[in-house]
């Protein structure tokens, strides 16, 4: 095929309203408030011959605006090049952004472009992204997370934990991490009483320092959890990989980080337990196949964090079976549903990611950039 070159882009900036505000821990210790939105960029990329590609990334409660506005200040320098190049273009992309670093607003904005170009690639051959990266698996265990908040009763959690597991879900985690540390071990008990021997998680949201965090690992012990995330601050390498070392709970962390040499340190310190990076926090599909890489050679289990129409593709491509995360939070911005059953999620048959673009997301976008040779 004769090479082919990126002739437009178009950058949407879209608002995503939740049906009803969610907490973590971290808005139980006083550092956030409730959740009531998700903030997207999305990339929209044609080429010369005609084809096309789709890619997003994402904030929460800050910096969707920042990121929307880093890309357009430099989303020109990838007009004109081949959009097989993908390597190339993410370093030209890097550079033209350098001043700003290579981690944080700047990786996930240029997220999407490079989410999107993936997605052009596969959608061109004609196969799922996973098929086109190299499928181990057509699909992965999956897990639901969007019906364990903390605002939550434990009923109410019980409730839509039935509700998943019924649609076909196999895991389900719940919040923890709160200031009352026994309601944490009270809540637990009662979800793993309900949900019997179904897989079960549980998640701190890095409100724990070292001496409560190694307390209440020892606690949860107990409870037969496939991990306990996020036990520390994000950024607490050594912290985690001791963890990983001392209990047989597996410890899980990663989703925060948002460059390669950030998720390196994990790996760098021991970490033995389970890595969650994010496509979009990462910087886009690139980076996150440098590091996966990096983590299967070091032995470590995969469970890619949110954006689950992405991470199924990237977690099928992953060489020992990851767990993929259920939020049906953007539902709402494409025509498509991935296919559950069996507590599986299964790669869908259609070309690239699988999915389009919604009328509900036409509406919900707030702002728009175009870009064309």
């Amino acid at each position: 095929m004769a090479a082919d070159r990126i002739t437009s882009l178009t950058l949407s900036h879209v608002v995503l309203p939740l049906e009803n505000p969610v907490s973590d821990a971290k808005v139980l210790t006083g550092r956030q408030k409730p959740l009531t939105e998700t903030v997207l960029l999305f990339v929209e990329v044609t080429t010369e011959q005609g084809f096309e590609g789709m890619g997003f990334s994402y904030s929460k409660r800050a910096g969707g605006p920042a990121q929307y506005a880093h890309l357009k200040e430099i989303a020109q320098v990838a007009i004109g090049q081949d959009p097989s190049d993908i390597a190339k273009i993410y370093e030209s992309l890097m550079w033209a952004g350098a001043s700003v670093g290579r981690s944080g607003v700047a990786t996930q904005a240029v997220a999407a472009l490079d989410v999107a170009l993936y997605d052009l690639k596969a959608r061109r051959a004609g196969l799922p992204l996973a098929k086109l990266l190299g499928a181990h698996r057509d699909s992965c265990r999956v897990y639901n997370t969007s019906g364990g908040f903390l605002q939550a009763s434990v009923e109410e959690i019980k409730e839509k934990a039935t509700a998943s597991l019924e649609a076909g879900i196999g895991g389900i985690k719940i919040k923890v991490g709160q200031p009352d540390w026994a309601e944490d071990l009270r809540r637990v008990a009662a979800l793993r009483e309900h949900l019997g021997d179904t897989p079960f998680m549980v998640d701190a949201n890095q409100q724990w320092d070292r001496a409560r965090a190694r307390r209440m690992c020892r606690e949860l012990e107990q409870f037969d959890l496939i991990w306990i995330e996020e036990p520390l601050d994000a950024w607490d390498a050594v912290g985690h990989a001791d963890l990983s070392r001392t209990f047989d709970t597996p410890i899980a962390t990663g989703e925060m980080l948002t460059s390669v040499p950030e998720h390196m340190a994990l790996i760098d310190a021991g970490y033995r337990g389970i890595v969650q990076p994010d496509a979009p926090r990462i910087g886009g599909i690139t980076p996150f196949l440098k590091f996966a890489t990096l983590a299967a050679h070091a032995g470590l289990a995969l469970a890619p964090h949110y954006a689950m129409e992405i991470h199924l593709h990237l977690a099928a491509a992953y060489p020992t079976e990851p767990w993929v995360e259920h939020f049906e939070w953007l539902n709402p911005l494409f025509e498509e549903r991935i296919d559950i059953h069996d507590g599986r999620m299964w790669v869908p048959d259609r070309p690239g990611l699988g999915f389009t673009l919604s009328d509900q997301m036409r509406k919900l976008t707030v702002e728009t950039a175009k870009f064309s040779s």
